[in-house]
């Protein structure tokens, strides 16, 4: 069997088991919490046999391994089961929270990525030593801004009716993202305030990590010999350079994608967006626990893809990382000493 096809497989296992310690973690901790969702749908009012009928109806009245076994093997089958107070499916409830979730997540790394990338090489290009100090000045300073400070300060900025340059909505999404697409102007404005309010703090971390990354590979025989056939040191950077650390910079984007999606999932409140984040915070609120173990499996689950895709995707551009299982997590620690 190929290298790359035994590294791949390797990680898809590992994938599954911190998927299967996570599901177990998530079961568990929701039991532990205060509260009792059949108390919650029965009410005040409910006598004491109809909250025991309810309890049995609802399968909470079954050993703990018994209702996981329960759980896992819906979800495994497809079924994410319904909301216990509303009866809605869970699929349908969180597929249309997704399409404003999973939109937004997008239009923040595209603009993570490109400021974050460009300013790093302009960081070390530059001809005026103003700017490169400048950009490296402005990469440290947001990259210590949580993101509802970020949000805050867009809005009393660039907010309709509220900002010094009311240029841009700060809501706009109508209870139901699926009929806000119907305008698509409306709703791809309406994300652009919430986007920059994450993307301006993961730029500034992915410019930090792609200057270390070709600083490091600044020196190398490549470069000089893109500057020998005649490219200037700036040119050789932004060609030769970038793509020596592309497995780095790809590496690096999967660490913070992490942070991204939390600060994506806080600005949705700050913005009143009706994402997967006002639906799992109300699912909590109201103590439906089957919808919010399926809610937080379904993230969890997207941010263990998210690097299961990185570290694949990485060694086929970079060979190298295919020789051990652990050079991927090397280069990563490489490049965030280097940023420190």
């Amino acid at each position: 069997m190929p290298k790359i096809a035994k590294s791949i497989l390797r990680r898809l296992a590992l994938f599954i088991l911190m998927l299967w310690i996570v599901s177990v973690v998530i079961f568990l901790a929701l039991r532990v919490l205060p509260g009792d969702v059949a108390a919650v749908v029965a009410g005040t009012n409910a006598t004491r046999a109809q909250y025991r009928a309810l309890r049995a109806s609802l399968g909470v009245d079954k050993p703990l391994i018994v209702q996981y076994l329960s759980w896992m093997g819906n979800v495994l089958s497809g079924n994410l089961g319904v909301s216990t107070l509303t009866g809605q499916s869970m699929g349908a409830r969180i597929a249309s929270r997704a399409l404003l979730t999973f939109p937004l997540i997008v239009l923040s790394m595209i603009f993570a990525l490109v400021c974050g990338i460009t300013s790093a090489v302009y960081s070390l290009t530059s001809a005026r030593a103003w700017v490169r100090q400048s950009l490296r000045a402005i990469s440290v300073a947001l990259g210590a801004v949580p993101a509802l400070w970020a949000g805050l300060l867009l809005i009393m900025l660039f907010g309709k009716g509220s900002g010094l340059i009311g240029i841009l909505p700060t809501q706009g999404f109508a209870r139901s993202p699926l009929e806000s697409w119907s305008s698509l102007w409306t709703a791809c404005a309406s994300l652009i305030l919430p986007a920059l309010s994450v993307g301006i703090i993961t730029a500034a971390q992915i410019m930090r990590y792609t200057r270390s990354a070709l600083v490091e590979v600044a020196d190398s025989d490549y470069v000089t010999w893109s500057m020998a056939a005649g490219m200037t040191r700036a040119q050789a950077l932004r060609t030769t350079g970038l793509r020596l650390a592309a497995p780095q910079i790809l590496s690096v984007s999967g660490i913070t994608f992490a942070t991204m999606v939390t600060g994506v999932l806080t600005v949705e409140s700050l913005f009143a967006l009706p994402g997967l984040a006002t639906l799992l915070l109300s699912d909590v609120s109201q103590r439906d626990l089957p919808a919010v173990q399926t809610e937080l499996l379904l993230l969890a689950a997207f941010f263990l893809l998210v690097g299961f895709v990185v570290d694949v995707v990485g060694q086929m551009i970079d060979p190298r990382l295919r020789s051990t299982g652990d050079d991927v997590y090397r280069s990563r620690e490489v490049v965030e000493e280097e940023a420190q």
